[in-house]
């Protein structure tokens, strides 16, 4: 309960700072980014094209790799296109604190975990406790080929689940190209025993486990705490594999627990081209875009009297 408490204020008053600071910012519906990076989890030179799938390809925009560079051009997009809050994670958790501490209120501070040790969880314990994270994930050990129901993390989402704390998590087929990387230790059945294990756990799910939907569906139908995000896939992917994904989503009636994603990671471009994916589907309603860009992640933080704030 206290976690929810501290994200709550967080929220609440990035909201009212941003509200402060732009007085237009009622003039345009807000956005909440549920997947937004301080960087990459693997080095890449600055200029770099992003990532596009499947190869061959070719990514378009240039890596900006220095983290001040990457706050301000993160920050830019975000005023621009009215997103009030932003869940952010990092592999260098300094970073991620020097980003909450020079935009204050805009983010929901989390640590990016590509390793569960017992070591790395007493200091995570540390660092939400003192408030200076007030999320959990991306949990990315798919990187390095563990997947969710290893024993490794269960400590992890059992102090998630005591403090009440959102989590977000790498568990699909694709991701970037390292090394130990599995796309077997990403299929969404294997979350139904973290899920079992822990029925009051916040999870969502990277890019809505892209591309296994039947699974990924059929969890969501089973387990109603579960949402997901559409954040990589709306621009790594042929544009219409994504509305294909998306639109199976959408049939199946799973409209309100999907939510907005960037995945910004060090090409904040993309921020604007996620959400020109999502305002150009054609099958989506004004309503079910709303949902997507707002309510949903509202109603998943738990942010109350969200109507008062986005009531359109």
């Amino acid at each position: 309960m206290k976690g929810a408490l501290k994200l709550l204020l967080v929220i609440l008053m990035s909201i009212e700072a941003y509200s402060q600071a732009d007085p237009q910012v009622d003039r345009r519906p807000p956005i909440i980014d549920m997947h937004m990076h301080t960087g990459l989890p693997h080095e890449v030179p600055a200029g770099t094209p992003s990532l596009c799938r499947p190869e061959p390809c070719q990514g378009d925009g240039h890596a900006t790799v220095n983290s001040t560079d990457l706050m301000k051009k993160t920050l830019e997009a975000m005023n621009h296109h009215n997103i009030v809050l932003g869940f952010l994670s990092g592999v260098d958790w300094s970073a991620v604190q020097e980003w909450t501490k020079s935009a204050p209120g805009r983010f929901i501070a989390s640590p990016f975990i590509l390793k569960a040790e017992s070591s790395h969880l007493e200091r995570l314990k540390e660092e939400i406790e003192s408030g200076r994270f007030t999320g959990m994930g991306e949990i990315g050990t798919q990187l390095n080929g563990v997947p969710p129901n290893d024993p490794s993390l269960e400590p992890y989402f059992k102090f998630a689940e005591e403090l009440d704390l959102p989590v977000l998590i790498h568990t699909l087929g694709i991701g970037p190209y390292m090394p130990h990387f599995s796309s077997a230790a990403g299929s969404p059945l294997l979350l139904e025993e973290v899920l079992v294990k822990h029925p009051k756990l916040r999870l969502f799910v990277e890019n809505a486990g892209y591309p296994y939907h039947d699974e990924m569906i059929a969890m969501m139908y089973q387990y109603p705490q579960l949402y997901v995000d559409v954040s990589t896939i709306t621009w790594v992917i042929p544009r219409e594999a994504f509305y294909d994904y998306l639109e199976a989503f959408v049939r199946a009636g799973l409209g309100k627990r999907i939510m907005y994603g960037s995945d910004q990671m060090v090409w904040p471009e993309k921020i604007g081209e996620a959400i020109t994916a999502i305002k150009q589907a054609p099958f989506l309603t004004n309503e079910q875009k709303r949902d997507i860009f707002y309510h949903n992640a509202a109603r998943f933080l738990r942010l109350e009297d969200n109507e008062s704030i986005d009531p359109r």
